[in-house]
């Protein structure tokens, strides 16, 4: 009862509920069991790109290699997995270093001496990739590192054994040949693995502007000459088969020529003998027939008269052409 004389009633408060511990004890297993499930699933499996390849270690000794592809393994770190760009080429630069656009020059990397005593600055471009995954994560330390020095080395060895101009002009092909035999030997031997790709010289040119102009024009000079080399073996390649067809057609005529003679020397040969054998039969006649016929040719357009009687019976006047143009007007 209040001191104004009313009532009033206070809510009863309810009784406190004791802590459920076995509840909260199973829902603590299940969170723990779903952690560990979880770490579980995310440590069973792994998935390797189709430019990777991945090695398996287990308990640190290398167990397997695997290819492109969803793969399990062990869980809880008993078996691990690093994967190896080995389907990528990579590149290495020497002398130079490039980024998109930005291009800087390291001219103690392109520093070279020449075999004849000439300094040039010459920039390499270099291409490589992995070829034994295992390899190159336990063999070495560091074989990119390993690999640009080996290069640097054998860039310095092929360029110094050679000449200025060489380096400048027409020996590059030479030099990158040399470099990439010496560099692939060397790595056959040291197994990084690594193998090397590629070997390009990317530029070449000497210390200082008066020289480069200098060889610039022996440049442009070559380049010249090797035009009017061109040219010239452009007009013999055209000259050469008229000249050929013209030497065959005077060989063609000659042999002609050379037949027609032969002919005739067996034609004049038939007729000599023939007429040989006409003389050995009746030389007298012969004799006298050819001796006519040499005068006809030799004294072409005069009449002949021949007296083939006695000449006790025939009186020979003169000029006979008249007369008997004058006894046929007669008739």
């Amino acid at each position: 009862m209040e001191q104004d004389g009313t009532y009033s009633w206070a809510p009863s408060k309810p009784p406190k509920k004791k802590p459920n511990f076995k509840k909260a004890g199973r829902i603590v297993t299940i969170v723990v069991l779903v952690v560990i499930a979880a770490l579980l699933i995310g440590t069973c499996y792994y998935t390797v790109d189709d430019k990777q390849q991945a090695v398996v270690t287990t308990f640190g000794k290398v167990t397997d290699i695997t290819d492109a592809g969803v793969h399990f393994k062990l869980p809880f770190g008993i078996q691990q997995v690093q994967k190896v760009d080995v389907n990528v080429y990579q590149k290495i630069e020497l002398g130079y270093s490039s980024s998109g656009n930005y291009y800087d020059v390291n001219e103690r990397e392109s520093a070279m001496i020449t075999g004849d005593y000439n300094i040039v600055n010459v920039d390499f471009f270099v291409e490589y990739k992995i070829s034994d995954p295992v390899q190159y994560l336990y063999s070495s330390n560091n074989p990119e590192l390993i690999l640009r020095n080996l290069i640097q080395s054998q860039v310095r060895n092929v360029v110094g054994s050679s000449t200025v101009d060489a380096v400048l002009t027409d020996g590059k092909e030479n030099i990158q040949m040399q470099v990439k035999e010496l560099v692939t030997r060397i790595l056959q031997e040291y197994d990084i693995g690594l193998t090397l790709v590629d070997v390009k010289i990317q530029d070449a040119e000497p210390p200082t502007t008066e020289v480069i102009e200098a060889f610039k024009a022996v440049e442009t000079a070559k380049q010249k000459a090797e035009t009017v080399i061109n040219d010239a073996k452009a007009y013999q390649n055209a000259q050469l088969p008229q000249a050929q067809a013209q030497a065959d057609q005077l060989v063609q005529n000659a042999e002609y020529l050379r037949q027609k003679r032969i002919n005739e020397a067996i034609e004049k040969v038939a007729m000599f003998q023939a007429q040989y054998a006409e003389y050995a039969q009746n030389p007298e006649i012969t004799r006298s027939r050819m001796y006519y016929e040499a005068i006809s040719d030799i004294l072409p357009g005069v009449k002949l008269f021949i007296n083939t009687g006695d000449k006790s019976d025939v009186q020979m006047l003169l000029p006979l052409d008249q007369l008997m143009d004058t006894t046929g007007g007669n008739d």
